[in-house]
């Protein structure tokens, strides 16, 4: 027979169990979210072994414990500039060359936004500085990025935002090779590489996120004449028509033209629309912009936004944001209509493409330090998941003012 254990023993054997069902939790929830490739692996090993609903209130938990801890031990912290925004007018962009690309286009540059809290700002916050195509030095720069904080209770929340002359660049989305999951028949042999083209590879630009899982809210998208997951009539949908315009609007609003999408890609309920941020966006609980989780959780998140003339997108990625601060800070940015994209912590990203120190071959390189990416990342890299690729236009497009 079996010695009974002591009181003290039990009281020791219970609290070291309390203990592992605190910490093991938690140590999974670090590899889902701080080690890029095995995220999606745990993640659904842990869905399919706990359920949804537990993984969706250990993410909670956790990200609650993260924002508590930095909270205490942050407080007073300044914000922080990640890039050094040159002193006494704005930036402005790189001068023209005696050739110039583009001599029928006027310059692109962004008006300055200036910081969304005067008092709680970091150097350069709402500056925009240009990103230029080291591959074509000649061509003034059509991507401009800048900072912001909008969050006036962390320092370090932080929406960092690109800015993109539609008028000199193409936005072309690609399926990853598992997500979206389909929910309409595809024909077998639909290619989903989940790379950039190698045909486009020199003249990309940049890249960045697509959106949400299928098994997150059933978002659509549509390539050509492909449909992966059909529409929802309440989903923000960014759309680009045959006329080669981009909106970015609630789909039953724009539903009627769907014959002439030439492709679209869903999104939760659009944050702004019209210049005015969503009803929800102002209570708790509301889980809509963040798969399963709450939209007042502070994670990271990453958000496409247009302006109202329809002819600059935005393209935001953030650090420890809710819904409400990212939705402020792209539209303070200058976007009047907003779709968010991703969320967590490996999927939010934007990069920019550079020529290798090794070869001729363009390598990747993040919008700013602190976000997961491979020098790899979408062009030889094969992608689980859809995201956007950036590419210089052959031919300006004169977009007509919506």
């Amino acid at each position: 027979m079996p010695p009974i254990l002591s009181r003290r023993r039990r009281k020791r054997l219970l609290w070291a169990l309390g203990v592992c069902a605190l910490v093991a939790p938690i140590g999974l929830w670090i590899l889902v979210h701080r080690v890029s490739w095995a995220g999606p692996l745990v993640a659904n090993t842990l869905r399919a072994l706990i359920g949804t609903d537990n993984v969706t209130r250990l993410e909670e938990l956790a990200y609650a414990i993260e924002d508590r801890i930095n909270r205490s031990m942050r407080s007073g912290e300044k914000p922080r500039a990640y890039w050094q925004v040159p002193s006494g007018k704005p930036a402005a962009g790189p001068q023209p060359s005696a050739a110039p690309a583009r001599p029928e286009l006027a310059p692109f540059v962004p008006a300055v936004v200036g910081p969304v809290h005067e008092s709680w700002s970091a150097p350069g916050d709402g500056e925009w500085i240009p990103i230029s195509d080291p591959l074509k030095p000649e061509r003034s720069a059509a991507l401009y990025k800048t900072l912001l904080h909008p969050d006036r209770n962390r320092s370090w929340a932080e929406v960092f935002v690109v800015a993109l002359d539609l008028r000199q660049l193409s936005i072309v989305p690609v399926p990853g090779t598992r997500e979206p999951s389909p929910t309409e028949p595809v024909p077998e042999d639909y290619p989903r590489p989940g790379v950039i083209p190698e045909k486009h590879r020199d003249q990309v630009i940049a890249a960045f996120n697509g959106g949400f899982m299928t098994e997150h809210g059933q978002y659509g998208m549509k390539l050509g004449d492909v449909l992966l997951v059909k529409p929802r009539d309440q989903a923000c949908t960014l759309a680009m028509f045959e006329n080669q315009s981009l909106e970015i609007a609630t789909f039953s609003s724009i539903k009627e033209r769907e014959g002439k999408m030439a492709w679209y890609r869903q999104a939760p309920n659009c944050m702004v629309e019209d210049g005015k941020l969503h009803t929800l966006l102002d209570l708790e609980n509301v889980r809509k912009w963040g798969a399963t989780l709450d939209g007042n959780t502070v994670i990271r998140r990453s958000a496409v936004g247009l302006n109202a003339r329809g002819d600059v997108l935005f393209v935001g990625i953030s650090n420890h944001t809710t819904a409400q601060v990212m939705a402020l800070g792209m539209r303070h940015a200058g976007a009047s209509d907003v779709a968010q994209l991703d969320v967590n912590w490996s999927y939010p990203k934007f990069v920019t493409f550079e020529r290798s120190d090794a070869g001729p071959e363009r390598v990747a390189v993040a919008l700013a330090e602190g976000f997961e990416f491979s020098p790899d990342e979408y062009i030889r890299k094969r992608s689980l998941r859809d995201f956007f690729y950036i590419l210089w236009r052959a031919e300006p497009l004169e977009l007509s003012v919506r």
